[in-house]
């Protein structure tokens, strides 16, 4: 038994079906989101693969697609057996697409369940996901644009790398050694920030912060995303964009670029989730002040479900709540999540 609820939210119309037993609040959101590079690593989703048909059927078809691109399989790569979480995953020709999967079968497998989502957001190569969950671009084209973006920024850009640092934002403006020698590539939370540089630069910075016991990591990439480091490859990659179209988003799209809901994507934009830095707490700032919110990471790390909580007041009502992370257990966290919902 379900019952279909025809309502407004960010402006958006939309029928809700709730279904017999469900145990979330009605007047909460439902919220899928997606994080970008340096949230992967190798076996990511691994026991989702074996222990879940909806979830494998979808990587196996994205690892079709990828195959018919660069002539070779992700999915044999990411689970080849040999590799562990501590080897380096952070070839962009490989991790692009990558993470894109894992995302977007994740996200299948939910909405397949009848979870699905009344707005999607996106961070970085996150909004790639949102834009083909909700159907601005097809996967196929999804998969063609991440593909094309790894391969420009490998051939025109110098390597560099990204570091996650545990402090307030205000250190990068205060330290001379961090603003010579890095840019702020993305805010996460009050306390949390990341850079990006050239391997020399970042080297004294982590000199830096070791000697004033300021926690850091490296992040697994191989180029300074959202910085300059990467403009290189914009002129190429926006040429490529402009061959493209793309239609209106079917689901509310909560842009993390601008930190609101756009209705239209223009070819651009995709370049510029990948140069601009990141504010994830403006973002959420924007939907906490619209609604009360359950928010679904959906990413391999549960990063931005870290974030989230990092940056809700203490007194709200909004959830949030991810699946797949380095210490395993991603099927009963699915359950978990289905017990939200269901009876």
């Amino acid at each position: 038994m379900s019952i279909n609820l025809f309502y407004q939210k960010h402006g958006f119309y939309k029928i809700k079906t709730l279904y017999a037993g469900a145990k979330f609040v009605m007047d909460k959101l439902i919220g899928f989101m997606f994080s970008g590079q340096g949230s992967q690593y190798y076996n990511m989703g691994h026991e989702l693969y074996k222990g879940n048909n909806i979830f494998r059927k979808w990587m196996l078809r994205l690892d079709k697609i990828v195959i018919d691109i660069i002539g070779e399989s992700i999915v044999a790569r990411l689970y080849d057996g040999e590799k562990v979480f501590e080897d380096k995953f952070d070839r962009t020709f490989y991790t692009h697409p990558a993470i894109f999967m894992l995302e977007y079968s994740l996200a299948r497998v939910l909405v397949e369940n009848g979870i699905e989502p009344d707005f999607v957001l996106g961070t970085s190569l996150g909004e790639f996901t949102s834009a083909a969950l909700s159907e601005v671009i097809g996967i196929e084209e999804s998969m063609e644009l991440l593909v094309k973006q790894a391969e420009i920024i490998e051939t025109h850009c110098p390597k560099g790398g990204m570091l996650s640092i545990l402090h307030k934002p205000e250190l990068y403006y205060k330290t001379a050694i961090l603003y010579e020698n890095s840019e702020l590539a993305s805010v996460n939370y009050s306390s949390h920030f990341v850079v990006s540089g050239h391997t020399e630069g970042l080297i004294k910075i982590k000199e830096f912060l070791y000697s004033r016991n300021i926690i850091f990591q490296d992040l697994p990439v191989a180029y300074g995303f959202h910085s300059s480091l990467i403009d290189p490859a914009e002129l190429p990659f926006i040429d490529f964009l402009t061959k493209k179209t793309f239609e209106p988003p079917k689901i509310p799209f909560v842009s993390g670029l601008y930190a609101k809901v756009i209705t239209s994507l223009s070819g651009d934009y995709f370049w510029k989730v990948a140069r601009q830095p990141v504010n994830f707490p403006r973002t959420i700032y924007e939907l906490e002040k619209n609604s009360k919110n359950i928010y679904l990471d959906l990413g391999p790390s549960g990063t931005l479900s870290n974030f989230v909580k990092r940056n809700i007041h203490r007194e709200s009502l909004s959830q949030s709540y991810h699946i797949v992370t380095p210490f395993g257990k991603e099927n009963e966290k699915l359950n978990a999540i289905f017990q939200l919902f269901f009876k």
